[in-house]
């Protein structure tokens, strides 16, 4: 199974748009990655999986714009079903 991770900044969402938070947005990331997955490349959906973490696993502490631009990512990992 292809796990697709889901990750954001620490910046709180300001608007009323599609995501309420920067956990709906991690997972809105992840699963339009295993939506594409599926639709372009052809892996079947039961080998795949949509996580979304928001901001709580950031790879870097730092409050720099680079930073949270580092947190602002997909992660893949393979994973046994």
């Amino acid at each position: 199974v292809i796990r697709v991770d889901g990750h954001t900044d620490n910046i709180p969402l300001i608007s009323s748009g599609k995501y309420s938070d920067n956990w709906e947005l991690s997972q809105g990331r992840a699963l339009s990655v295993v939506k594409y997955m599926v639709n372009a490349l052809g892996i079947p959906p039961d080998r795949l999986a949509a996580n979304g973490f928001g901001e709580y696993q950031p790879i870097s502490l730092d409050d720099t714009p680079e930073a949270r631009a580092q947190n602002r990512r997909i992660e893949l990992k393979l994973t046994e079903k």
